[in-house]
Order: structure tokens, then C-alpha cells, then sequence
């Protein structure tokens, strides 16, 4: 069954006078992976504090698992997990007594341990010192500590910022995998092209913002202002046309290379909204 687990109604958040969030507005289903897009100090890290109740919002309505932020209880919090640049560890215990910790605080079996570590391709590594691992290991060590109690709901706050791109497109795997299995995920992040491979709907958000919504393919093609083609020849030289039979006719010839779609990034997309770099 489908339902909103999420949902924002014109909250707003202000700090010392400045605003953070201005009438901020969006749902999000069960089972959707949710991209919550902008460059740093936009008010993502914000929106999850106030999602999760770890921060009250000025003015507007706040919904989680079916209830508002402000009344969120054990239950609640047993059913989400949160991955964000604050996320502390120990740096003495091994990886399997850093998961071994939160098993008990949500009371679940160990096996639960085991199966998370395996599940972010850590379980030869349990052993080993929290200290000694690399970022991105200590990265799904993190994450597996978050999906331990198998949440309904996944918090991401950039959860692949710094890492390489083997380990990022492992932790891409992973999420699209829980997703399958009916986790709902929150995912921050100023990676644009991470977003596009890997969310159902996204907003941008701009100095506290809204400023678009949508599914990352529908916002390409409403930002398509004409449909061009880059082709390409055995020498590297490049012609754009536009996307037309007589055009391919008239430019594609026996030295013809390859044919390559010219539809703006969300990047561009987003670049052309705020006027930013």
C-alpha cells in the first residue's frame, strides 16, 4: 500500500533572524528514494533535523511515520535511521561492537548485526578497529549501523560526499537494493548526477527555497528548451543539429562516429534557476 511517510506543510525555520527555511512544502511516499537537492547551507541538514525531531520548526506542520514531528515516540524512532556528517562512532571498539551497541539499544538479535555488515560488504572486516578504517569503509560501517534495526524510513545526509567513485556507486547499489525491500529514503546531496541515477522525485532547494520539484527525468525534459543531437566523427570532430530527420540526413555520413542527446544536466538545470555557480 502507498502513503505519504513524509510531509512538510510551509514550515519555517529561522536562526538569530536569518532564515533557514522559507514555507517549505513536499511528501514523500512509502518505498521512494527522495532527493533533497542544494548546495551546502541551503537548509538540508535543517529539514532533517526538524523531520527527525531533533529540531522544532518556527511555523508550519511536520509528519512522520504518521505523526507530527512534535509527538514522535519510541516507536517512531525504533522504525528510522539516520547516516549525516555528525554520526559519531567509537574509534576503539571493533566494527562489530560499534553495531553491537545499537542491536541492543533497539533490541534486536545479533544475526541482525551480521547481516548488515554483509549487506555493505564489511563482514570480513568486523574485527578490525573503527580507527583503522578508510573513509568510505567507515562510511557503510555507518550505514550498516543505521539499517540494523531494518528501519521503514532511511535519513542520508550526504552520505558519499568525499568518497571515490567505486565506493559511491557500491552505496549506490545498496540504497536502490533497500529500496527494493520497501525502505524509504531521504538523500541530501549537492551531487546532482547521483540524484539522477538514483531518486523517484527530488526537490531543489536554494538559500532555504524551494525553487523546483518533480522526477529528475520530467525536470530535464521541461528544461529541454529544443531538441539537439551531438554528432560526432572518426576524427573527433563535433557538429550540434537539431534532432530532425533531414538534419541526421544532411550530417550523418560513413564517418559518423557516434550520436549523443543534448538534454540539460540537473546541474545546468539547476545553475540556470538560482543564477549560481
Amino acid at each position: 500500500m502507498t502513503y505519504e511517510i513524509v510531509s512538510m506543510k510551509k514550515v519555517n525555520k529561522k536562526f538569530s533572524g536569518k532564515t533557514a527555511l522559507e514555507n517549505i512544502s513536499f511528501s514523500i511516499l512509502k518505498g521512494e528514494i527522495f532527493g533533497f537537492l542544494g548546495p551546502s547551507g541551503s537548509g538540508k541538514t535543517t529539514t532533517i533535523n526538524i523531520l527527525t525531531g531533533q529540531l522544532a520548526q518556527d511555523s508550519g506542520e511536520a509528519y512522520l511515520l504518521g505523526k507530527a514531528v512534535s509527538e514522535l515516540g519510541r516507536n517512531e524512532f525504533s522504525n528510522m535511521g539516520i547516516v549525516s556528517d555528525t554520526s559519531g562512532f567509537y574509534e576503539k571498539m571493533t566494527v562489530y561492537k560499534n553495531l553491537l551497541i545499537y542491536a541492543k539499544l533497539h533490541g534486536v538479535l545479533a544475526i541482525e548485526i551480521t547481516n548488515s555488515l554483509q549487506n555493505v560488504g564489511l563482514l570480513e572486516h568486523q574485527n578490525k578497529l573503527a580507527s583503522e578504517l578508510s573513509t568510505g569503509m567507515r562510511q557503510r560501517m555507518l550505514l550498516a549501523r543505521a539499517m540494523i534495526n531494518r528501519p521503514h524510513i532511511l535519513f542520508l545526509d550526504e552520505p558519499t560526499s568525499g568518497l571515490d567513485p567505486y565506493t559511491s556507486k557500491k552505496i549506490h547499489q545498496l540504497l536502490l537494493e533497500l529500496q527494493k525491500q520497501g525502505t524509504t529514503i531521504f538523500l541530501t546531496t549537492h551531487d546532482m548526477e547521483e540524484a539522477t541515477l538514483l531518486c523517484n522525485k527530488l526537490v531543489l532547494l536554494n538559500k532555504g527555497v524551494l525553487i523546483e520539484s518533480g522526477n529528475p527525468k520530467e525536470l530535464i525534459a521541461k528544461y529541454t528548451q529544443e531538441s539537439l543531437v551531438i554528432i560526432t566523427n572518426d576524427v573527433g570532430k563535433q557538429t550540434t543539429v537539431p534532432f530532425k530527420k533531414e538534419s541526421l540526413d544532411k550530417y550523418c555520413l560513413d564517418d559518423t562516429f557516434s550520436i549523443h542527446s543534448c538534454e540539460p544536466t540537473l546541474s545546468q538545470i539547476f545553475i540556470r534557476l538560482t543564477g549560481d555557480k
